[in-house]
């Protein structure tokens, strides 16, 4: 996607800004995209409120997606308010009624990016969040990174710095897909649960071996550690095991002299054979067939 003027930084604050921000890093590239556009970057940035910060808006001529790293605050959403903290992430656009306001003594540093184009709608659908929606990312700060990238690809103001803001806004899309939490309830108690065994298995994941193991250290039985992982994760915890021991074989295997049974023994593997079939069924590759890749 080709921007029609040249990505730039400036002094002069947008009226659709709040003047109660006490410090902001922003970037803006074309604030009049065209209408044909698929999907263009309009300005984006972080933002340190001010102890009175309030944004009281019956429109935005743009689509938005703001996100919650530090502070306590309110947003009003088509009639409806939802706590602002930590990991919070909302949209907003054309027609959306939207009121954002922090709590006194309790400053908000949120990220936001502002964008347009036929493609922007279906963006935020695809990540759960429609125009009007509140979500929640795990772990709360995870999303800083993308942010702080397309903030300094904007302010970079190079001739491709609009191409590359929208492939980052996608990575950012697919980022808050992968990372999304229940917010509230019964359904966010399991996901805390969830994540206890994820984080178990990263941290162990060289002596553990079986499912049993697993479920017995996080005090669960198999088939609910199974549920748990198959509906926020996508794969079963054996898999994720399985593929945590295969990602440090591979580095292994690169070393010079490497045997693929001295491998095996070191991620847990007895039988070399076994180890093969999984690195196998992980990677489609069998160890040998991967060692002369390089």
């Amino acid at each position: 996607m080709q921007t029609r003027r040249a990505s730039k930084t400036t002094d002069a604050m947008p009226l659709f800004f709040s003047p109660e921000v006490s410090k902001a890093r922003r970037f803006y590239l074309d604030l009049s995209p065209p209408e044909s556009a698929g999907l263009a970057v309009v300005c984006g940035g972080v933002e340190h409120t001010g102890p009175n910060y309030a944004i009281h808006r019956a429109t935005f001529p743009f689509f938005s997606l703001e996100y919650v790293v530090r502070g306590d605050g309110i947003v009003k959403l088509r009639g409806r308010e939802h706590r602002l903290q930590p990991g919070r992430l909302f949209s907003y656009g054309p027609g959306i009624r939207h009121d954002i306001t922090a709590r006194p003594g309790q400053a908000l540093v949120k990220y936001f990016v502002d964008f347009a184009g036929r493609e922007a709608k279906p963006l935020l659908s695809a990540c759960g969040l429609a125009p009007g929606q509140v979500s929640q990312v795990f772990p709360p700060t995870g999303l800083q990174a993308v942010f702080d990238e397309l903030i300094s690809c904007g302010l970079k103001a190079s001739r491709r710095s609009g191409e590359i803001c929208v492939k980052l806004l996608e990575c950012l899309a697919l980022e808050i897909a992968d990372s999304l939490a229940p917010m509230e309830g019964a359904e966010r108690l399991a996901f805390s649960t969830y994540h206890q065994a994820r984080s178990y298995i990263h941290q162990h994941f060289r002596r553990l071996k079986t499912l049993e193991e697993i479920s017995a250290q996080c005090h669960v039985n198999n088939a609910y550690l199974c549920r748990l992982f198959r509906r926020y994760d996508h794969q079963s915890p054996y898999q994720f095991l399985l593929r945590l021991k295969m990602n440090v074989a591979a580095e292994l295997l690169h070393q010079p002299g490497a045997l693929v049974k001295q491998v095996a023994e070191e991620i847990g593997f007895r039988d070399p054979f076994h180890f093969s079939r999984a690195f196998k069924t992980v990677f489609g590759l069998s160890p040998d067939a991967f060692r002369k890749l390089r």
